[in-house]
């Protein structure tokens, strides 16, 4: 049995705007199996408009952008890039990443990020390094 280990040991919090916002993540370090499911938290507060985005960043690299929610339905399910997806429920304040099966090269750390900015405006938490995507 191979162990894949999961960090989620930071946040993004991107202010730009005038509302108020805060994020949590409350998973600090967590070990999945190979092939078993994966869920990672991330719960937020925002007063405005809100952009919610989950980055990776692998060891001795920078952040990759998986995937984003741009404001729209109330509840949607985003699918990023590698086999992951994020849940969206406006009503839990809650965007939760997920990948129906983990595989070994998933070991890394992983950020929920938030912002009031609309992504492609100056500052705004799109920005990420050229190779990614």
């Amino acid at each position: 049995m191979t162990l894949v280990f999961i960090l989620t040991l930071g946040v993004l919090l991107f202010l730009r705007g005038t509302g108020a916002q805060s994020l949590t993540q409350p998973d600090g370090h967590i070990t999945v199996s190979e092939g078993a499911r994966l869920e990672l938290s991330c719960n937020y507060s925002s007063s405005g408009t809100t952009y919610l985005f989950w980055y990776v960043q692998h060891p001795n690299q920078g952040l990759e952008l998986l995937l984003k929610y741009l404001p729209g339905p109330s509840d949607a399910l985003v699918q990023g890039i590698k086999g992951f997806e994020a849940e969206f429920k406006k009503s839990e304040k809650a965007f939760h990443l997920r990948k129906h099966s983990a595989h070994w090269s998933d070991s890394a750390k992983y950020f929920c990020a938030v912002s009031d900015t609309a992504p492609g405006t100056t500052g705004g938490a799109e920005h990420k390094p050229s190779e990614t995507l």
